[in-house]
């Protein structure tokens, strides 16, 4: 019998701001697939609704410089002026005891988990058309409307980042379920696979 344990995917899901990963991502939690949800760390100020330690981690810009130094991310970037960061020792925890971990980044975090992990699974979610994404940045009303041109244009760049990704999942506005459960049946498949993927990476200072 197959130790489905024996080799926990990493999973990789990105995407353009405003495409809806978090949405998608809370849809899962509620389905109670059993996946770990990597909580990223971040120096932007916290969003009406939002939880410390279940959203992101809000941290000042002094800590998250501290945890840069200490080389405790294992990605980070800046994005519109605040530093985003996902800690390593999350994932290295829940990849040890066997299970399944989901990591959600922007385009350019994807590309630097690639270089370190390229045996992760790199799902896409992208927009139906460019109109829809951004009239969804629109509605969420979080963004100047110099903010709005700039994640547009960033959004034009990162949809030609496709061909570095696995698979890409469109997320509709009214389809989020079916978005949800694709990317679940990409988690069945790659479970499924023969020959499975060794999700173990080395660095500067050595393995997760």
């Amino acid at each position: 019998m197959i130790d489905s344990r024996a080799n926990p995917l990493l999973i990789v899901i990105s995407g353009p701001s405003g495409v809806g990963k978090d949405a998608v991502l809370n849809g899962m939690k509620k389905r109670r697939y059993p996946l770990y949800y990597a909580v990223t760390a971040t120096t932007r100020p916290r969003r009406e609704r939002e939880r410390d330690g279940v959203d992101y981690y809000f941290v000042s810009r002094v800590d998250f410089e501290k945890m840069i130094a200490k080389n405790e991310l294992l990605e980070w970037a800046n994005v519109y002026g605040n530093l985003y960061g996902v800690p390593k020792r999350q994932i290295q925890e829940a990849l040890g005891r066997g299970q399944d971990a989901v990591i959600k980044v922007d385009v350019q975090g994807a590309a630097a988990i690639k270089k370190i992990i390229p045996q992760a699974v790199f799902i896409f979610l992208a927009p139906p058309s460019m109109n829809d994404l951004e009239n969804r940045l629109r509605r969420r009303r979080t963004e100047s409307g110099v903010d709005l041109e700039l994640r547009m244009k960033a959004a034009q760049e990162e949809m030609k980042q496709l061909p570095m990704f696995d698979y890409v999942v469109v997320n509709h506005k009214d389809g989020i379920e079916a978005a949800i459960s694709q990317i679940e049946a990409i988690i069945t498949a790659e479970r499924r696979r023969v020959n499975q993927r060794l999700t173990k990476f080395e660095n500067n200072s050595g393995q997760i």
